[in-house]
């Protein structure tokens, strides 16, 4: 809900033509995310066992092991929650577009009922839209993978090898995630607008559905590489992996904005918020 609703406020504070910017911009929020929060974990967690010369054991750091990366997340949640009151209000574009639409009604009146019994009812409309239809559902299957494999990679690489993971430690763990959200804040700055202008959304979609595909298939034969090739491949995954999900869901909303029924706003706005 929290990224459906800042890419519905990017999309009304900015131009059309700027759409795809603003929602690239939107969603280096993820990127940024994956640089400082693996950070925090992966550094400050059992600080005084990593740190001793500066957190005793027997002080608040040494007996919480989890406190301090804990206490600096809830600090820059306290911030995030002081910078929205710098945010510009949107209320007054939807009530132009109220006004609009009601001038819009008393011209086209006499068509109302001829619209109605084309229309059909309600949200039960919606799911003859299969255009429409079909885009929440790429978008939730995109959005379930991408929840997978965010679970599940952490405990893959801190996994024994002998059970196919990586043995790697928190640190290790931490410094894969920072250096993929660095690539994919450069890249969604950078790239992926360019991208975006010059391919056919969903052209770019079956593009990255296909790919992902033999992406995560390559995971199984990482625990065979070692050292320095090891870590090249699974930064180069990773990176991949974060940018092609950014990527889809972007171009789905975008594709969901060209395809949604002007009546029926509210109620796919539900049903992404469901999905």
């Amino acid at each position: 809900m929290r990224v459906l609703s800042s890419q519905a406020y990017a999309s009304e504070v900015c131009r059309k033509e700027h759409s795809h910017l603003a929602l690239s911009l939107m969603s280096s929020s993820r990127g940024i995310g994956l640089i400082v929060g693996p950070a925090i974990g992966g550094y400050l967690a059992q600080p005084a066992d990593k740190y001793p010369g500066i957190f005793s054991v027997n002080s608040i750091f040494g007996r919480f092991l989890y406190f301090l990366p804990c206490l600096c997340i809830s600090l820059l949640a306290i911030a995030a929650v002081i910078a929205c009151f710098w945010l510009p209000e949107t209320l007054h574009k939807h009530t132009e577009d109220t006004m609009l639409n009601s001038s819009t009604e008393a011209v086209e009146e006499p068509c109302s009922d001829l619209n109605a019994e084309q229309s059909g009812s309600g949200c039960l409309s919606l799911f003859t839209n299969w255009p429409l239809m079909s885009t929440i559902t790429v978008y939730c299957i995109f959005s379930l993978q991408d929840m997978a494999y965010a679970e599940v990679f952490s405990l893959w690489a801190v996994s024994d090898r002998k059970y196919g993971g990586l043995s790697f430690s928190s640190q290790d763990v931490g410094s894969v995630l920072s250096i993929s959200g660095l690539l994919l804040l450069i890249y969604q700055i950078l790239i992926y607008p360019l991208v975006a202008n010059s391919i056919d959304p969903i052209t770019l979609v079956r593009a990255i559905a296909l790919l992902t595909i033999p992406l995560l298939s390559s995971y199984p034969f990482m625990p065979a590489l070692s050292g320095s090739i090891l870590q090249l491949a699974l930064n180069c995954a990773s990176f991949l992996k974060n940018s092609f999900s950014v990527s889809a869901k972007i171009l789905n909303f975008c594709v969901k904005q060209i395809f949604k029924l002007e009546h029926s706003t509210k109620y796919i706005s539900s049903l992404v918020y469901l999905s």
